[in-house]
């Protein structure tokens, strides 16, 4: 958008329009001039003079997400002695708006936490919006979202930080760290039995987290920790303020992977998570996929965090096995999305222990990954109605690829032909439904590429099975038997 800057009239007009108009065509020509003014010079003035007025909420999102979006691409326009200026107007419009939309503080938190990554001039941030506002308790939602958005912005591709301003950014964080923890601390004695504030903290703990600026023997003692497993153990707990324990715990978790540095922490996000598995049986027991789902994100984060110590020191200090017993729990859950969730961590499982070519370290994990295919083999079944081809290129389908190939990766614990017989003699034990003959066949034909000797006996042996399957008097289970025996023989 070139020439003269547009009335705020005319830029009323096209926000009306892009929300309200019944006509597509209307729409979409007010999409486009809205966006051509967004990456106009004229933008800047408009959207301050907007969030002043604040006339209706479109007009305020509009003006706020165009002021994060100049200040993300076009932050050059601007002189260096106008940026205090734009920063002492947004922190204006945040406290004036802080009411009016969440999705509106967002946007602007986002400019503010933009602007002073690129605002090298604006020293102490941090320190400055705490001292500001954390006494108002109406300005602690925005100034939490503030600090939780700004560590998460530092390795935005959308900002033009060099390395260098990049590294005095985080060195700046991590001094003022403490400063955040503290006002978090004090956010959490104010909420009192406020949801929406303790979801707050524990994503802008989360964040920093994230960022790996927290000092973890400070964290090690903190009672925001405490208060994280204190909530994930109650069985009242909401299903939004569990997903934020738990991302938070996760992130914790991530940002501990250099487990040594951080013995204080480790140890205590490990013993916590270990007094999670009451409460997981809990959810199952409620069946509230939402919290056994999260549970399982946890164990497995906790996992992949002492992965090294779990192969190198098993059954000893944080490697503990029980950590593998939390997933396997997780396994027998009747939902193959739970399993699925602890996939990367067995596939890095198997990396490390294949690396260390170590048998008696071999032999510890045999039983886990025994216990794990089983669990693999009743998640791969059909439902006993499925008819026709099982597809591959639905949500289930493409499941049971990802467990055929995690087979293959694993399979070297136990032994190939081992596995092969053990699976080959449950078709043999009793008279297992098709859907569990199916089952079992495709977890065979994943390892039977490495067998010959066995699959020759299986041959042999193929009259026998689909004897046994015309005994069922299932047409279903024969096609599937002949099906499964295809793949068996064409892996």
């Amino acid at each position: 958008m070139e020439g003269a800057k547009p009335t705020l009239q005319l830029v009323y007009q096209a926000v009306q329009a892009l929300y309200h108009d019944p006509d597509p065509s209307g729409k979409e020509r007010a999409s486009f001039w809205l966006g051509e003014l967004q990456r106009s010079v004229h933008a800047w003035e408009i959207s301050d003079q907007l969030l002043q007025i604040r006339q209706d909420v479109e007009s305020c999102y509009f003006a706020a997400q165009t002021m994060k979006m100049k200040i993300q691409t076009s932050f050059y326009e601007l002189p260096t002695d106008s940026h205090a200026s734009l920063r002492d107007s947004l922190l204006t419009h945040i406290q004036n708006l802080k009411d009016l939309s969440p999705v509106i503080v967002t946007q602007l938190a986002l400019a503010i936490a933009d602007l002073a990554l690129q605002m090298p001039s604006w020293k102490g941030c941090v320190q400055t919006l705490v001292e500001k506002y954390s006494n108002d308790v109406t300005s602690l939602p925005f100034l939490l979202e503030i600090l939780t958005v700004l560590p998460e912005e530092v390795h935005s591709r959308s900002l033009r930080i060099g390395a260098n301003r990049r590294t005095e950014i985080i060195e700046d964080l991590a001094f003022y760290s403490s400063t955040v923890v503290s006002l978090l601390m004090t956010c959490v004695e104010k909420a009192g039995t406020d949801e929406k504030m303790l979801m707050k903290v524990f994503r802008c703990l989360g964040s920093w987290f994230n960022l790996g600026v927290l000092d973890s023997n400070f964290m090690a003692n903190n009672k925001l920790l405490a208060l994280l497993f204190e909530v994930l153990q109650q069985d009242k707990t909401s299903s939004n303020l569990h997903e934020a324990a738990s991302d938070c715990v996760c992130s914790a978790l991530y940002a501990i992977e250099n487990v040594e540095t951080n013995l204080p922490l480790a140890m205590q996000l490990f013993q916590g998570v270990l007094t999670l598995e009451t409460a997981y049986h809990m959810a199952v027991a409620r069946e509230d996929l939402d919290k056994v789902l999260n549970y399982c994100r946890i164990f497995t984060e906790l996992c992949e965090t002492f992965l090294e110590k779990i192969v190198c020191t098993p059954g000893q200090g944080l490697g503990d096995l029980r950590t593998l017993e939390l997933l396997l729990i997780c396994a027998g859950h009747p939902q193959y999305e739970v399993v699925e969730i602890s996939f990367n961590f067995w596939y890095r499982l198997g990396e490390h222990l294949y690396k260390t070519n170590d048998e008696v370290i071999h032999g510890i994990f045999k039983a886990y990954i025994q216990r794990l295919l089983h669990a693999l083999a009743r998640h791969c079944q059909l439902e006993p109605d499925h008819e026709g081809v099982p597809e591959e290129t639905d949500d289930f389908g493409e499941f049971r690829m990802r467990v055929s190939d995690l087979v293959k990766d694993l399979i070297f614990l136990i032994g190939s032909m081992e596995c092969f017989a053990q699976l080959y003699s449950t078709l043999k034990e009793g008279n297992p439904p098709w859907e569990v003959t199916e089952a079992v066949l495709f977890i065979m034909a994943a390892i039977a590429k490495s067998v010959d000797p066995i699959i020759c006996e299986f041959q042999r042996n193929k009259a026998w099975a689909l004897f046994h399957l015309k005994e069922q008097q299932n047409l279903k289970g024969s096609f599937y038997f002949c099906y499964c025996h295809w793949k068996l023989f064409n892996y």
